[in-house]
């Protein structure tokens, strides 16, 4: 009975010790891991804002200074995070990086104003002399307290493991000595050993897993890929997922729906694996994928099929909703061989991804000098766009096939940069298109062309002409009005105007495009659908759509005289067009042969090398004085 006494009795106090030091362990790896992730948030606010801040001074606007105080108000947040569950040493550490921030925030004002006057030159003075140094300093306290957070998140992780091997231990060594004594009282210790393992676990899953999708989180994400690199065999893949415009989500339907469309991406991402991968969610709308022992293309394999899961509808209750993902990869050894650097390779990637809308992207070096050059061509052609003897606009002709008559021009854009030389509209349009610069670009160019076109008419010729619309200006709720005041400036017919969208274009946003075009025929602007075959469109749009031209893809084109399959498009094209009441234009004609069998086909227009190339506004006069015959319009 002593025995018995002694063993109850020691079993009881392991079960309530190891119970109070797991509780404990696991509560502080809770702590550490929530402290970790509120500096983390701290730190991508900081970089958030000194990429605005470069955002404003090479593009002024609206949406890069919210970005800037969404980014300004993610840091507050973070650092009323860190003061909440931070010691007297964070809670120090938050007051100076409010002190540090409120001085950047004063420098940076001064920076916009500069940047809204135009001088970029003082922008960048008091940026490098005011506020780099002060974002400096914030950026080095809190990536240093970043760091040393998840060190602790670490520790609090690793201290938890140990509490429950010593418990473990401790518990099955008491247990021996009583099963000695009596087994009815092994059978009570078994029990009280079975809910203290139970409740160890459930501690440990709650400290690694996110508690939304039930994934597991970046702590025990950046362990399991540390892990993986420590094997014999350390090659590799991770991919960054990241949702485009699941803000869009939250805002238009609320949290409710975000929060199942996380989950089911989550159910479909984890499906779209192998055996053996891990996939987790980081924080958001962001996941990552671990791919032991992937190669390069293992992984852009495994991208595409997790592409075409998630590109496909989620039903969210009653509300069917489409996204879409922005991935990118990075491969070890070949990118990086530690887990830190692994990770932003693939974030790199993923940005990059996102940026050129190409869906996934792998990592390469030079893309840190690829995004420099980016932002220094944005640079130079926002001041182009200040000057006027930079981009100008070219000319090519379009004809009619049943009499050889002009019947118009198509504008062009061509960039004269001062050091670079010509700079192709293939390099320049694209960056222009990410961005809002676009916009201005368009306006630009209708700005010069409905000039050049009343110079025309001055001179005694009925030039129409054709300029292109990028799909951002398409849904520019100001374009009708642009296009209204330039035409009212120049005194021009507004028949004599033609604007020429894709179908990708209508398609983003078929209600709004649609109504921007109705108002664009009635103002008496002729309208046009380029590139048609080359992206997706819906009958039921096309032929509601007030447009009275439709321009078949030069890639068709070319080849009709010798690709059977070319061939049939091109008159299927023309068919559609033509039952449409559209008149039909063929782009990429550059032979006799491509004429004589447009002709045959009834095709209306041609447009391309074989009748002129682009050429200035002085050269088209010339040209179009010396044609046969007269502009039909």
């Amino acid at each position: 009975m002593v025995g018995l006494a002694a063993v109850l009795l020691g079993l009881t106090g392991v079960s309530v010790v190891g119970t109070n030091r797991t509780r404990a362990s696991a509560n502080a790896a809770v702590h550490a891991t929530a402290l970790a992730a509120a500096y983390d948030l701290a730190d991508d606010a900081v970089a958030l804002e000194k990429i605005a801040d470069q955002q404003y001074r090479l593009e002024p606007g609206v949406a890069a200074r919210e970005l800037h105080r969404g980014a300004a108000g993610a840091l507050d947040v973070a650092l009323h995070d860190v003061e909440q569950r931070g010691g007297a040493e964070d809670r120090a550490l938050a007051a100076r990086v409010r002190e540090l921030h409120a001085t950047y925030l004063t420098a940076v004002a001064r920076v916009f104003e500069a940047a809204d006057r135009g001088d970029t030159a003082g922008a960048a003075r008091i940026d490098e002399a005011d506020v780099d140094p002060v974002a400096d300093q914030i950026g080095a306290l809190v990536h240093t307290a970043t760091t040393a957070s998840a060190a602790e998140a670490a520790q609090a992780m690793r201290d938890l493991h140990r509490v429950e091997g010593v418990v473990f231990t401790a518990t099955t060594g008491t247990f021996g000595v009583g099963l000695a004594l009596l087994v009815v009282f092994g059978v009570i210790a078994g029990g009280y050993q079975r809910r203290l393992v139970r409740h160890a676990a459930e501690h440990k899953y709650h400290a690694s897993h996110d508690a939304l999708t039930g994934l597991p989180n970046r702590t025990l994400f950046t362990e399991r890929t540390g892990d993986a690199l420590r094997s014999p065999d350390s090659a590799l893949a991770v991919l960054l997922l990241d949702l485009d415009r699941f803000k869009e989500v939250n805002d238009t339907l609320g949290h409710q729906y975000g929060d199942e469309l996380l989950r089911q991406v989550a159910v479909r991402t984890t499906g779209a694996l192998r055996a053996g991968d891990v996939v987790a969610r980081l924080s958001g709308d962001e996941f990552a994928v671990l791919l032991p022992g992937a190669s390069a293309a293992d992984a852009a394999a495994l991208a595409t099929r997790l592409q075409g899961e998630l590109h496909r509808t989620f039903t969210l209750d009653d509300v069917a909703v489409d996204v879409e993902v922005s991935i990118g990869i990075a491969v070890a050894p070949e990118h990086a061989s530690d887990t830190d650097a692994l990770l932003r390779c693939a974030d790199i990637a993923m940005y990059a991804a996102k940026d050129s809308k190409t869906g996934a992207t792998l990592y390469r070096p030079n893309m840190h000098i690829e995004d420099g050059n980016r932002l220094l061509l944005l640079g130079d052609l926002r001041r182009a766009l200040d000057v006027t003897d930079q981009l100008t606009l070219h000319y090519q002709p379009k004809i009619r096939l049943d009499d050889g008559r002009p019947s118009g021009a198509e504008a062009l854009v061509r960039w004269a940069h001062p050091t670079r030389g010509q700079i192709p509209p293939a390099e320049f349009i694209p960056v222009a298109e990410s961005t809002g610069l676009i916009t201005r670009l368009t306006l630009y160019v209708l700005r010069l062309a409905v000039a050049q076109a009343r110079a025309w008419l001055d001179d005694g010729l009925v030039v129409p002409i054709a300029v292109n619309l990028s799909p951002r200006c398409l849904l520019d709720p100001d374009l009708v009005g642009h296009v209204t005041r330039l035409l009212d400036e120049h005194d021009l017919p507004a028949g004599l105007l033609r604007l020429e969208v894709t179908e990708t274009a209508v398609m983003a946003n078929p209600a709004l495009a649609t109504e921007t075009l109705v108002a664009l025929h009635r103002l008496g602007v002729r309208l046009s659908i380029d590139d048609y075959g080359t992206g997706y469109s819906s009958m039921a749009y096309l032929k509601s759509l007030p447009v009275d031209e439709l321009k078949v893809d030069r890639t068709f084109v070319m080849h009709m005289d010798d690709d059977p399959e070319d061939a049939v498009l091109v008159r299927g094209a023309i068919e559609l067009g033509h039952n449409l009441g559209m008149s039909v234009v063929a782009e990429g004609v550059e032979g006799a042969a491509h004429v004589a069998a447009l002709q045959e086909l009834g095709c209306d227009v041609a447009q391309g090398y074989h009748y002129a190339r682009p050429m200035p506004p002085g050269e088209l006069t010339a040209w179009l004085k010396t044609s046969s015959l007269p502009v039909s319009a």
